[in-house]
């Protein structure tokens, strides 16, 4: 999982959360993500990317300290 911007990512299907490390060391959850949303995120090419364009500001958020 190569990416410039993301270190590591989760995915709790149960509650649809996705948790994305950045490299910076910030830990975001995002919400009520779909599975789909999630596999795509995955096998993107530019992981960075598709989050920018399908993730962020489409689902809520919480920081994560």
């Amino acid at each position: 999982m190569p990416s410039s911007v993301i270190r590591a990512m989760e995915y709790n299907e149960a509650k649809k959360i996705l948790r994305i490390t950045f490299v910076s060391g910030l830990v975001y959850d995002y919400k009520k993500v779909p599975p789909a949303v999630f596999q795509s995120l995955k096998t993107s090419g530019s992981k960075g990317v598709y989050l920018n364009q399908y993730i962020k500001g489409h689902y809520k958020y919480e920081k994560i300290d």
